[in-house]
């Protein structure tokens, strides 16, 4: 049986581009063999650059790009693939750019199936979001984001599957931020400051360059929203009431440095919440849809140690769904939730699925034209 090439173009060569990029070559034998799939990498760009290349990437592709990678355009990247007359095309969204999600639409319009880690495109205004499903039911595309939730968890595909089900949901609560999960399961296991503990997160690169994007809440608040919509909501993200978790002090216009230098002022408050907690209770910063209510809520609470929620470890994700079949016991899911293997693993995940959609696809074209 021959081998069905799929055509990547990758946008975004960050740590989980560039991950995905190594998972790829590494196991590019197995899909051959199990799959009869073939992954190319035909083009890969940065924010400003892009590295065309004709017989797809090999493993020095890192000084390929630093070598040869140029200013391009959208209308660049949607010509060279016409030109080459590439087919079985996947863009794979592997930035946080919210500039990038103008340019779906006319890569839908140009035959590409997309594949996002990126989470903007599912949490901007709904005239968008709808505007976008439109277009992919128009010119037969799928997009998916699996990673957007929980990074590696089948979270997203689970919600859908319940919904499509018909299963009437309820709740949805959970840990919803790895970085979050990590602080808040070590502010209960030690007796140190809560800024000790930043700092701690911050060298071990579980937060993002600057920590206040996701003490803020608005991440987790990203999340539950894509959630939300994906059983119907037509809510907005200004509408998910968020508890931020930076002092009023620290919200203010601080340069990085700033900030940095007066993380103490996060011990006080902490301190008085751990400590005027029921026994035996532990804090978690949780994302909470009330369905029937329809309402949205980031927040911090406090819940018992032996709970589900409270035996958390390490920076593990923990979603809940509540539903009618399931009554009062919820469908768990709980698993790693952050980290560039796990969510470049999620994105590979994706474009497999797509690519053994199209591969049926052009298998039945074949056997009807025969």
């Amino acid at each position: 049986m021959s081998t069905f090439r799929i055509n990547i173009v990758l946008f975004g060569i960050g740590n989980v581009g560039s991950t995905l990029i190594h998972q790829v070559l590494q196991a590019q034998d197995f899909f051959e063999k199990y799959h009869q799939i073939e992954l190319r990498f035909p083009i890969i760009t940065n924010s400003t650059l892009a590295f065309f290349e004709k017989e797809g990437i090999k493993n020095q592709w890192e000084a390929n790009f630093t070598t040869s990678a140029i200013p391009y355009q959208l209308e660049d990247i949607i010509d060279y693939v016409h030109t080459q007359e590439l087919e079985n095309l996947i863009a794979v969204d592997a930035t946080a750019s919210e500039d990038i999600i103008k340019n779906y639409i006319p890569l839908i319009q140009s035959g590409f199936h997309i594949v996002a880690a990126n989470k903007k495109a599912n949490t901007l205004h709904f005239d968008f979001y709808e505007a976008l499903r439109l277009h992919l039911k128009r010119f037969d595309r799928k997009f998916l984001y699996e990673t957007n939730v929980g990074a590696g968890l089948p979270v997203v595909n689970t919600l859908r599957d319940l919904f499509e089900a018909g299963e009437k949901v309820h709740r949805i609560r959970g840990v919803f931020s790895g970085t979050l999960s990590y602080l808040f399961n070590r502010f209960g296991e030690v007796a140190v400051p809560f800024s000790s503990l930043i700092k701690e997160a911050e060298e071990l690169g579980y937060t993002e360059p600057d920590s206040r994007e996701d003490l803020s809440g608005n991440d987790v608040a990203r999340k539950l929203l894509i959630l939300a919509r994906e059983l119907g909501s037509k809510a907005e993200l200004q509408e998910v009431e968020v508890e931020s978790l930076l002092p009023p002090v620290l919200q203010t216009s601080l340069s990085l440095a700033e900030y940095k230098s007066q993380q103490q002022e996060f011990n006080q408050p902490f301190h008085i919440a751990k400590i005027t907690q029921a026994d035996n209770h532990v804090l978690r910063y949780v994302g909470e849809w009330d369905v029937v209510r329809d309402t949205l809520a980031v927040k911090l609470i406090s819940v018992p140690q032996n709970s589900a929620l409270g035996q958390l470890k390490g920076a593990d994700n923990l979603i809940e769904i509540y539903t009618a079949s399931y009554g009062t016991q919820p469908l768990v899911i709980q698993g790693a939730g952050a980290g560039k293997a796990v969510t470049a693993r999620g994105v590979l995940s994706d474009i497999l699925r797509i690519a053994k959609l199209e591969k049926e696809k052009r298998t039945r074209w074949a056997d009807w034209a025969s």
